[in-house]
């Protein structure tokens, strides 16, 4: 798994391409913790480029989405999500607890 990030006034984007499973989910993990240590909590995630999620990265979503709403002070947003990826999210009841955009600009936007 490949994890980009991108820094913008009202949140920070994240760009994962390949595989989260439970080899790379730390990686994910530690990623959105870096990012909230420093302050940010509005992130949004880029899927366009994800293969495929294990339930550790769903894990590492949700205990990211816990961190960030926490104290109202912001949430993740899936941007992008890949149809088998959004079957998974909905099998697991997932889909409530995320907002999801078709692109990265709507996801940006909506902060």
């Amino acid at each position: 798994m490949e994890i980009t990030g991108k820094k913008y006034k009202h949140c920070d984007l994240l760009s994962l391409q390949g595989k989260v499973d439970s080899y790379t989910a730390p990686d994910l993990t530690k990623a959105i913790e870096t990012l909230n240590n420093d302050g940010q909590f509005k992130i949004v995630l880029d899927l366009e480029k994800l293969e495929y999620m294990s339930s550790a990265g769903f894990r590492a979503l949700l205990i990211g989405q816990r961190n960030c709403k926490r104290y109202n002070r912001g949430e993740i947003v899936l941007a992008a999500v890949p149809k088998k990826i959004l079957d998974a999210l909905e099998l697991t009841g997932f889909t409530p607890l995320f907002r999801m955009f078709d692109d990265v600009i709507t996801a940006v936007g909506s902060f």
